[in-house]
């Protein structure tokens, strides 16, 4: 099998919308290549920019003909310094610094030398040891404390093993340290909110420590929505879980199976953790997704270069495209498409990446074809149904499975048995399509249900010809339930020939 420019991407491309890319011509474009789901970062800007951030995204995705799912992407208490006397300091190997809880800007003793630093979230200095280390700047700065006083108002004094340029609102790790920061700010609370009023089609929550922190955002969802918990676990919003913590990776299982899914999210992992074991961890994070039918996403500095340069490193493609032979559901873009020269360019390469992937795994037959471990546990009607899909699609050759859904229920399961081949998912509800642009291999289509049963072959037919998707003679199997438009009822398929050419 040659490589083919035109066959579709599976794996599905997220991008974040920033400076570079808030504008609908350009999101188009990026659409074209590949897009089918913008992240919106909550950590940059104020609600009014958000709102026309997301008015972007929908008008870009009807100029488009495309169901693009809006990903909002929550804080979290992310630890940061506060402001800097002079705008930077440079701190050597060497120098000590005085995190304190007094709200004040960072500043140097002109005769001791010594360097003051407030924070956003000073009860990180009740939680801190001596002994523990403190990185500032996603490690670029690094410190050990070697002193704590309770004195008022409360310190740690820390001693800089790498030194480097501090300046304003960097970041502040202690992978050693358990703190007590909550896991949703009112500034998060506040995003929540507004996600769900404009709807927003997921959420991602940051710095995840454990299930219950997911569970806390449920309920915030549900309080904000007036509505009970759904008795299945299901979200008003479907959540995305960030594994970024040293506690996330103890507390996985628990993590995803409370989730809707989960990003790897390596630009705090590599620092919370020995950096050596972020790989390893990925392919661990991705291998427990699957086992519990949830889409992972692996995320930060894909294709970094590009944010200056027009086209990736070596190493950057070899690794979008090993995240895809681990199994990613979804690559995603952050400061690529958000701030940088060349987000267009930046989504193709990541389209080329994914489509060069998917053909050597189809290829060499080592896509992954078992369902779930945990679908398969509850001995789901629809589960089953994915899974002997899954095996006719090879038997047959099929070009493509369609489904009809109500829900996007039956389609997700069948997702998650990683089908070679695209699934054309028809459906009649703007918010279903949108949501179901983020499950691995699916191409969601709006199609009204037909009013007879008699016209489905019909109406999928003329979709996948009015498309080029499919030509006449091409086996595909059609998956639905009876009734039809009944969520919950997918218990048919249907072995069929594009244009009717063989049926009997």
């Amino acid at each position: 099998m040659t490589y083919n420019e035109e066959s579709p991407i599976l794996t599905k491309i997220i991008a974040t919308l920033g400076p570079a890319s808030a504008n609908v011509q350009t999101l188009v474009r990026m659409i074209e290549e590949g897009v089918r789901v913008v992240r919106i970062n909550f950590s940059h800007g104020k609600i009014e920019d958000f709102e026309r951030m997301l008015k972007v995204i929908r008008e870009a995705s009807n100029a488009a003909g495309e169901p693009i799912a809006a990903l909002g992407d929550l804080c979290g208490p992310k630890i940061r310094c506060l402001g800097v006397e002079g705008g930077t300091l440079e701190l050597e190997p060497g120098d000590q610094v005085c995190f304190t809880k007094d709200p004040v800007d960072a500043r140097r003793d002109p005769e001791t030398g010594l360097v003051t630093v407030g924070t956003t979230f000073p009860e990180i200095i009740d939680d801190a040891e001596a002994g523990h280390r403190l990185l500032v700047n996603d490690g670029a700065i690094r410190m050990l404390i070697i002193d704590k006083s309770d004195d008022e108002p409360a310190s740690l004094t820390c001693s800089v093993t790498v030194g480097g340029t501090l300046s304003p609102k960097k970041g502040i790790n202690l992978p050693d340290s358990d703190l007590n920061a909550p896991s949703l700010t009112e500034w998060d609370r506040r995003c929540a909110g507004f996600a769900y009023e404009k709807g927003f089609d997921y959420l991602a929550l940051s710095f995840v420590r454990k299930a219950e922190d997911v569970e806390e955002l449920k309920s915030l969802l549900c309080d904000h929505t007036k509505t009970k918990p759904d008795p299945n676990g299901r979200s008003p919003i479907p959540i995305i879980a960030k594994i970024e913590m040293p506690q996330a990776i103890e507390a996985l299982d628990g993590i995803i199976d409370s989730a809707d899914g989960v990003m790897v999210a390596r630009g705090d992992l590599g620092v919370e953790l020995d950096l050596a074991r972020v790989p390893i961890l990925q392919k661990q994070i991705i291998k427990t997704a699957h086992n519990h039918g949830k889409p992972v996403i692996v995320a930060t500095q894909m294709l970094e270069s590009m944010i200056d340069n027009a086209s990736p490193t070596r190493a950057e493609v070899s690794d979008v495209a090993n995240a895809i032979l681990d199994g990613a559901d979804a690559t995603m873009l952050s400061g690529e498409t958000a701030v940088g020269k060349f987000p267009v360019p930046t989504v193709h390469y990541m389209g080329r990446t994914a489509r060069r992937a998917e053909q050597h795994l189809e290829r060499n037959l080592l896509r992954e074809v078992m369902p779930p471990k945990h679908a398969q546990a509850t001995k789901h009607r629809p589960a089953a149904l994915a899974h002997g899909v899954s095996v006719m699609v090879r038997d047959l050759h099929a070009k493509c499975v369609v489904m009809w859904t109500a829900s996007g229920g039956g389609v997700r399961y069948m997702s998650q048995n990683r089908l070679a081949v695209p699934i054309v998912a028809l459906c009649e509800e703007p918010a279903v399509l949108r949501q179901m642009a983020l499950m691995f291999g699916v191409r969601p289509v709006y199609a009204q249900t037909p009013s007879d049963p008699r016209l489905v072959l019909d109406t999928a037919d003329q979709i996948l010809l009015e498309r080029g998707w499919a030509d006449r003679g091409d086996p595909i199997l059609v998956a639905r339930g009876f009734p039809m438009g009944v969520v919950g009822t997918t218990n048919t398929v249907q072995v069929h020939y594009v244009g009717d050419v063989c049926r009997i």
